[in-house]
């Protein structure tokens, strides 16, 4: 039995065009992977926040208790904050910008409790509220830090499923951009702290 050459032409086109289809779904489903871990990043640093602060909330309670409201505007926005996760498989800009807004509203409570400090020089000097406060300075720094990664990580995955011809590719088996962490609106003015 003779195979024609037209035969085999096709054979290999099929073998070439079903190598570099999987070659590109795998390319896809490995810098989705890094995106939705680069976001599962975020979200741990975000929960070392907020465990950190109960023990804040609790070493500036000793120090200022008519301080109330502000502790509990902390503790409030502490739990709201935490109720909200993020899915990765259903991440909408809606859900990223709830969540960026509780955390946003966390970081000014955060940054009203830190600021009592200066009214109290005995707190200042307390070694607990010290490391307490470096703990969650050097907090800060990681959330954005995760959050710079998770746009690269992002920006990679959107770029490699919106190129030409993965981008056909990726329509066919559902994959979608994703949207990054943007600034706040306001975030571009430098807070007032007041009393």
């Amino acid at each position: 039995m003779k195979i024609s050459k037209t035969l085999i032409a096709i054979i290999a086109v099929v073998v070439i065009l079903g190598g570099w289809a999987a070659s590109a779904y795998n390319s896809m489903v490995g810098v989705q992977e890094s995106a939705t871990t680069a976001l599962a990043n975020v979200q741990s640093t975000y929960q070392r926040r907020a465990d950190l602060i109960p023990n804040l909330v609790e070493t500036v309670k000793g120090y200022a208790a008519h301080e109330k409201q502000t502790l509990e505007d902390v503790v409030a926005a502490r739990s709201k904050a935490t109720q909200i996760t993020l899915d990765p498989a259903n991440l909408t800009p809606e859900k990223l910008k709830e969540f960026q807004q509780a955390q946003g509203e966390l970081g000014s409570a955060l940054g009203r409790l830190i600021a009592i400090q200066e009214n109290y020089p005995d707190l200042k000097a307390n070694q607990n509220f010290l490391d307490l406060q470096a703990q969650l300075e050097g907090t800060e720094n990681r959330i954005n830090e995760a959050r710079n990664s998770f746009n690269a990580a992002v920006q990679k995955y959107n770029v490699v499923i919106r190129s030409f011809p993965k981008n056909i590719l990726a329509g066919m088996f559902g994959f979608s951009q994703m949207t990054k962490f943007e600034a706040e609106a306001g975030a571009e003015k430098a807070p007032q702290v007041k009393f």
